[in-house]
């Protein structure tokens, strides 16, 4: 396995919660075939369970004068790479928790609450969608792995 960063923040669409920037929470209690617990968007598509963004998404955003909190882009985890960089397939080790990309996040207009360029802005970095592998939880700080290929 080859170390290729950490979770920077961790975020819940909790039942109490609308719109972004997502909620942060203290952890993230992954279930095999569902998704977040006591997320409001778990258990709808198993492709879909978990959507994670890189720090660069927000760089982008920065650098063309759109300042946004962390977990605006909707994201469940934030990583401090870009998880672009990476094919659909792959298979993330976040902790003890695999996470396998199934698909690019498509472009929504909710981003352009925050400025109407944004979201062409980060087409090619506005996240991706995970499956979830095993049962676990995610945390702040905690590493994550790759397989070399």
């Amino acid at each position: 396995m080859k170390n290729i960063g950490k979770v920077i923040e961790v975020f819940s669409a909790t039942k109490d919660s609308s719109g972004l920037p997502r909620p942060i929470v203290k952890y993230l209690d992954i279930l095999k075939g569902h998704g977040i617990k006591n997320d409001k968007f778990a258990g709808k598509d198993e492709d879909k369970s978990v959507m994670v963004v890189g720090k660069k998404a927000y760089d982008i955003s920065k650098e063309n004068g759109i300042n946004l909190e962390f977990g605006s882009f909707g994201e469940n985890i934030l990583f401090d790479f870009d998880p672009h960089d990476f094919k659909i397939g792959t298979v993330f080790k976040v902790g003890d928790v695999e996470l396998e990309i199934t698909q690019a996040c498509t472009i929504c207009n909710h981003l352009a609450v925050f400025g109407k360029e944004l979201p062409f802005l980060v087409k090619h970095h506005r996240g991706l969608y995970c499956r979830v592998l095993n049962n676990g939880k995610i945390v702040k700080d905690i590493q994550v792995t790759t397989k070399d290929n």
